[in-house]
């Protein structure tokens, strides 16, 4: 019942909080309070769970052709990335205590944070596409009032309204995708849809046996589609650097736990259905592979670091989807479980690669690390450009290390739980090249992320620990206004930062063992390859010395995008792309709108003057004074009526 109770005990704190915003005290001791329970709760769940369980917390519904049984599930993997939702969610809450003391809306964000965190359980532990559907929806709502919670700001509006618009669209096809798996099905339970689109489909000279390919692949790709969007995958992928406008808690909790890592658990509950459909893997693999290493490419160009963190999860996120596509295909048979009511047992099912979970694992701590790192810098700084925090490190030791463990995390680094998920990451895509389909792909784009990741990491902190000349120009995104600055540096001592620096403290050190995952077994992987950890080792080689090469007359960042930072720090024109796409559309709904008030509404208004002309002159016939008149047309219609009567008698 653990998942059950995170994801209530979540949505009520949630709900409490918002009622309880007057008291702001209150909302300081709850919201942290909650979210450190819900991290016992799931740490717990995570070392008692063993074999898969379902629960059904709700009566099904039966809507004739459409069976909900709206059952919850748990496994080993998925209470461990609960686990790490919980923690995240924890780590937001305390930090924003300090981050936010000087917001006069920190309730209403504490309250969004928890029923984000709810949504976010919902789709790791649903087994039943409906609810996941709806903990889909709801996290595309709150990520858009997180990201504009600064709502004043224009650009935070801006912001947000994009963010939500991108997301919205992608989210078309993932609606349709699950409608088509559920009703070709008559059920929305997991159970249902994987024994019967997970089955290969067989054909001979008699025809085939099995699902239709060409539904399932269109199925899939839709459903991929929906994913790509809200995990700011290519074409999808601008909307997530701009989503930096919001709070830095809240980047850190958009990127690191939730939102955009939801693709990747909704994809691993499917991937006994994706494992059989060719296309839809290989068009997954193919967004992803561009997707890694052009926002790597990005990152290492951004004038301002914190959009070098965002590009770095667009980067990461498509590394974790990557191994969905690229794993091989390994056909396991299922426990013998009684099968859902009224369903025959199925064929054995493929087996979920753990190196897609266990890479979100590992992200989930190194990234909220690394953003919580540079919100601390940021305020000791004044900004997060490049040319504002130069040297910043060297202003506090905890968040310069702190940032420091981040870095070498997401570069890759052996021993450290980024090194791990990724060297998995990468073992996958070998073992896939193997059995063709896009794994060869994925592989050699992995490794090309790999040298670009370690380059931006190492200039990231040559910055912080003012080790070069930053020549970044300062008008840069995330820069604070004087006035701002100067309230946040007097709001903000260092005196009253314990809480933060308690996060900090913690997170910096679960990702330095969070590789025990792998000593745990809570991600069923097989070891790594020494192999591809040394060949991992020299490429990290390479991307770091590129960074000091170019570091050696001013920041390498600068000096790897040239004359090209505003191209760099734009996403290579994408929004303007949006734009070019968007115009015909605009243009075409105001014609619409034209036709609508113009033409249509014009036959309409022209009616109803007609309407009232008439009615203007019945009334001046039928008034008072016009009485006698009106006496005598009466008696001259009598007149002609008799006579009409008589001659027609006649």
């Amino acid at each position: 019942m653990s998942a059950l109770l995170l994801i209530v005990v979540s949505a009520v704190i949630g709900v409490v909080v918002l009622l309880t915003r007057r008291w702001a005290v209150v909302v300081r001791a709850l919201a942290p309070a909650g979210s450190g329970f819900l991290a016992l709760l799931a740490g717990g769940a995570m070392l008692r769970t063993q074999a898969p369980e379902t629960i059904s917390w709700l009566p099904s519904i039966d809507l004739g052709g459409l069976f909900l049984p709206l059952d919850l599930g748990t496994s080993r993997p998925l209470a461990a990335i609960s686990f790490v939702v919980a923690l995240v969610s924890a780590a937001v809450q305390i930090y924003s205590t300090w981050y936010l003391r000087d917001d006069e809306r920190y309730p209403v964000f504490a309250a969004t944070v928890a029923l984000f965190t709810a949504a976010m359980f919902l789709v790791v532990h649903s087994r039943d596409l409906a609810l996941t559907l709806v903990g889909w929806e709801v996290m595309g709502w709150c990520s858009y009032l997180l990201i504009g919670h600064w709502s004043r700001k224009e650009s935070a509006r801006r912001a947000a309204h994009k963010a939500f618009l991108v997301t919205r669209l992608a989210d078309v096809g993932f609606v349709l995708g699950v409608v088509g798996l559920a009703t070709s099905v008559g059920s929305t339970g997991y159970a249902v849809v994987l024994r019967l689109w997970a089955e290969p489909t067989v054909c001979d000279a008699y025809g085939c046996v099995g699902p239709n390919p060409v539904l399932r692949n269109t199925f899939l790709v839709l459903i991929i589609v929906g994913v790509l969007g809200k995990s700011a995958q290519v074409p999808f992928q601008d909307w997530l650097p701009d989503a930096m406008e919001g709070p830095t808690p809240a980047s850190a909790l958009i990127h690191a736990a939730t939102m955009v890592a939801a693709g990747t658990v909704v994809l691993a509950g499917l991937y006994p259905a994706l494992a059989q459909a060719e296309v839809a893997r290989w068009v997954l693999g193919i967004a992803t592979s561009v997707t890694m290493v052009l926002a790597a490419l990005l990152a290492m160009g951004q004038s301002d670091l914190k959009r070098l963190l965002a590009w770095s999860t667009v980067s990461q996120v498509a590394i974790m989807l990557s191994a969905l596509a690229a794993a091989p295909v390994i056909l396991e048979q299922q426990p013998g479980e009684p099968p859902a009511v009224g369903v025959p047992p199925g064929p054995a099912l493929a087996i979920v690669p753990g190196a897609a979970l266990f890479h979100l694992w590992s992200h989930a701590l190194f990234k909220s690390l690394l953003f919580l790192a540079i919100g601390l810098l940021g305020v000791i700084a004044g900004g997060t450009t490049a040319a504002l925090l130069r040297g910043a490190g060297m202003r506090t030791r905890l968040g310069r290390s702190a940032f420091l463990i981040g870095l070498l995390s997401l570069a890759g680094v052996p021993l450290v739980v980024g090194g791990f998920s990724k060297e998995s990451v990468i073992d996958t895509a070998y073992q896939g090249a193997s059995q063709g389909g896009p794994g060869l792909l994925v592989l050699l784009a992995l490794l090309v992320t790999v040298v670009l990741t370690a380059s931006y990491s190492t200039r990231a902190y040559l910055v912080i620990a003012e080790l070069i000349d930053v020549t970044a120009p300062v008008e840069a995104v995330g820069e604070m206004s004087e006035s701002r600055r100067q309230r946040r540096s007097e709001s903000l001592d260092p005196d009253g930062r314990g809480a933060a620096n308690a996060v900090l403290v913690t997170l910096a050190v679960l990702t330095l063992i969070g590789g025990l995952a792998l000593a745990l077994d809570l991600f069923d992987l097989h070891g790594l390859s020494w192999v591809w950890t040394l060949i991992t080792v020299l490429l990290i080689g390479v991307g770091a010395g590129l960074a000091f090469a170019l570091g050696r007359a001013g920041d390498p960042g600068v000096r790897f995008a040239g004359r090209r930072v505003a191209l760099f720090d734009g996403g290579f024109g994408a929004d303007t792309a949006y734009r070019a796409l968007a115009k015909p559309v605009v243009h075409l709904a105001r014609i619409v709108a034209f036709v609508d008030t113009e033409v249509i509404d014009g036959y309409v208004r022209g009616a109803a003057v007609t309407a009232r002309l008439g009615g203007a002159v019945t009334e001046r016939a039928h008034r008072a004074e016009r009485l006698r008149t009106g006496g005598w047309l009466v008696v001259l219609g009598l007149v002609a009526v008799l006579a009409v009567g008589v001659f027609a008698w006649r």
